[in-house]
C-alpha cells in the first residue's frame, strides 16, 4: 500500500478577470469540490471562508482509502479592483477601452498574437467586431427612421437609444463591458497604474516567502488562471526579491499557469517589467512551473512556450502540458458549455466529471505533488484506483531532469 505523498499543502490562487465576490467564489469552490468527490471517489470537507482585505481563505480536508490531505486555500483578492472598473459608466468606459485597444495594436501586442496564436488574435478582436456591429445596427435603424420621418434629429435620437440598449443588452450577455474593462486594466497594469493592487501583491509575496522558509507544509502552490497568471508571476518575482533561494531550502514551490493569458501582457512592447519578472521566475531553480493549455480555449495560447514567445533566454522552461476539455466532462455537460468561451475557459479551475489527464481539484486537494502530476506517464488518471486509493506508481520520480541535476 502506498503512503500519501502530500499531507499538507498551501495554495495562493490568483483568479482571472472575473469580478466575483469572495463569498460567491467560496460557494463555487464547494460546488466543484462535490463533483471532484464523485469523480475520484474521495471525501472532502470545507471550512467557512475567512474574508480579509487581501485574501479569502478556507481549509479543505480530502481523504481517500489510503491518503489524507489538509489544504489551506488562499484566494488572493482583486475583485475590488475589478469592481471599480465595472462601476464606471459606459460613456467613460468606451473611449478608455478603445484607446487601450489601439495601444495594444500600436505597441505590437496584436501582431504578436497573430504570430503566436491566431485564435487568441480573433478573440482579441471580438469586442471590436461586436461594438462595430452595434454601431452599424443603430446607424441603420436611425438613418431609416430619419428617411421615413424626414427628421435627422429624430433619426439620430432613435439611433442613440438603440445603441445604448444594445450596449446594455445583449452587450452585457455577450461580455462586452467585461472585456472592455479587461483591456483598460491590462493597459493600466503595464503602466504600473494598479492602485491598491501593487501593495497587496507585496504583502502576499511576503507571505509566500515566509511560508517557504518554514517546513510546515509539504508543498506551496501558486496558481494563476487566465490574466491571474500575470499577477502570480509578478508576486513570485517579488517573493524572489525577498528570498532568492525560494523553494530550495525548506518547502518546495510550484507555479501553475492555467489557461494563461500572460502573453496578452508580455507581448506588449511596454511590458518590460513583466518580461523581466517572467524570466526570473522561469529561471528560479526552486520553482517548478507547470503550464496547462487547451486548444478549444480561445483565451489561452495553445502549444506556445510563453518564455520562448517572449524571446527570453533562460536555461529552464515551464513544463508544458496539453489537456482536452472535451474529455473532462460528460458529453451532455460539454455540449452545454462549448459555445460559451468564458465557461470553457473557466474549466481550467473547475472539477471534472470524468477521470482524465487534468483535474484542478486533484492538483490542489489531492495527494500528488505537482511534480508527480506532470511526470506520470499517463498523468493523474493512472495514479488512483476506481475506489480512490493511491497506487504504487504514484511514487515514480517527480523530478524533471533539470530539477534532479540541481538537487544533486
Amino acid at each position: 500500500m502506498t503512503v500519501p505523498l502530500i499531507t499538507k499543502r498551501l495554495i495562493f490562487h490568483f483568479g482571472g478577470y472575473d469580478p466575483i465576490a469572495p463569498d460567491a467564489a467560496h460557494r463555487r469552490f464547494i460546488r466543484e469540490l462535490r463533483r471532484f468527490e464523485k469523480t475520484w471517489s474521495a471525501t472532502a470537507s470545507v471550512s467557512q471562508a475567512e474574508v480579509g482585505p487581501d485574501e479569502a481563505a478556507w481549509d479543505i480536508v480530502t481523504t481517500g482509502p489510503n491518503w489524507r490531505v489538509e489544504t489551506r486555500y488562499i484566494s488572493v483578492r482583486w475583485d475590488d479592483v475589478m469592481e471599480a472598473y465595472r462601476r464606471q459608466p459606459m460613456w467613460r468606459r468606451v473611449p478608455r477601452a478603445l484607446l487601450a485597444f489601439l495601444e495594444f495594436v500600436t505597441a505590437g501586442a496584436f501582431w504578436g498574437y497573430l504570430r503566436t496564436n491566431w485564435r487568441y488574435a480573433l478573440f482579441f478582436l471580438y469586442p471590436v467586431f461586436l461594438f462595430s456591429a452595434f454601431i452599424a445596427v443603430a446607424w441603420l435603424l436611425g438613418s431609416t427612421l430619419a428617411k421615413v420621418s424626414g427628421s435627422i434629429l429624430a433619426g439620430s435620437a432613435i439611433g442613440f437609444v438603440v445603441f445604448s440598449v444594445l450596449l446594455r443588452w445583449p452587450g452585457r450577455r455577450l461580455y462586452l463591458a467585461l472585456l472592455f474593462d479587461d483591456w483598460i486594466f491590462s493597459s493600466n497594469y503595464i503602466r504600473g497604474a494598479t492602485g491598491p493592487l501593487d501593495l497587496r501583491l507585496d504583502r502576499i509575496a511576503r507571505q509566500i516567502a515566509e511560508a517557504a522558509s518554514r517546513p510546515q507544509v509539504d508543498e506551496i502552490l501558486v496558481s494563476g488562471h487566465s490574466l491571474g497568471v500575470v499577477l502570480a508571476i509578478d508576486t513570485l518575482d517579488r517573493a524572489l526579491n525577498l528570498d532568492p533561494t525560494l523553494g530550495l531550502r525548506q518547502t518546495p514551490v510550484a507555479l501553475l499557469s492555467l489557461g494563461s493569458s500572460m502573453l496578452k501582457i508580455g507581448l506588449h512592447r511596454g511590458a518590460i517589467r513583466f518580461r523581466a519578472a517572467a524570466k526570473r521566475v522561469a529561471a528560479a531553480p526552486g520553482i517548478l512551473w507547470a503550464e496547462y493549455q487547451a486548444i478549444i480555449d480561445v483565451m489561452n495560447f495553445y502549444k506556445v512556450d510563453p518564455i520562448a514567445a517572449l524571446g527570453l533566454t533562460t536555461t529552464r522552461r515551464p513544463v508544458m502540458r496539453l489537456v482536452h476539455i472535451r474529455d473532462m466532462l460528460d458529453p451532455p455537460a460539454y455540449r452545454r458549455i462549448r459555445r460559451s468561451f468564458l465557461r470553457v475557459h473557466r474549466q481550467f479551475i473547475s472539477a471534472t466529471s470524468r477521470r482524465t489527464s487534468y483535474d484542478y481539484f486533484l492538483l490542489v486537494c489531492g495527494p500528488l505533488s505537482v511534480g508527480r502530476h506532470v511526470n506520470l506517464p499517463e498523468r493523474i488518471a493512472s495514479a488512483l484506483s476506481l475506489d480512490g486509493a493511491l497506487l504504487d506508481r504514484a511514487n515514480e520520480d517527480e523530478n524533471p531532469p533539470e530539477r534532479a541535476a540541481l538537487a544533486r
